[in-house]
């Protein structure tokens, strides 16, 4: 059963831009609320979707070169990658089905 990596600022290129399978970038912090509503939410996705998407959980207070580069100006926010390039997003959040449907569209 897989569940979500850890990604930093040095590990993101390699394990997320650099994946061969889609990924999908949890940007987070632990005083967020609503990121620990998400949590459990991209744990049951993580094995849901093992060895199809791949997800990485962010933190934004811990890596904040990478949070500003790619654009994220509220938490959670959740990118969708697809060939090192962001093709969707989904920021605040939202019920499992949702985020489901995103992954879905990721892998058609």
């Amino acid at each position: 059963m897989s569940a979500p990596i850890t990604v930093t600022d040095a590990t993101f290129q390699a394990e997320v831009i650099d994946s061969e399978i889609r990924v999908v970038v949890d940007i987070w912090a632990t005083w967020c609320g609503p990121c620990k509503q998400v949590a459990p939410l991209l744990d049951q996705l993580a094995a849901e979707y093992d060895g199809r998407v791949k997800i990485v959980k962010l933190d934004a207070d811990q890596s904040p070169e990478t949070v500003t580069a790619v654009g994220v100006t509220s938490i959670p926010t959740l990118g969708f990658y697809m060939g090192g390039t962001r093709v969707d997003t989904l920021i605040g959040a939202h019920p499992k089905p949702i985020i489901a449907t995103k992954m879905e569209a990721l892998l058609a």
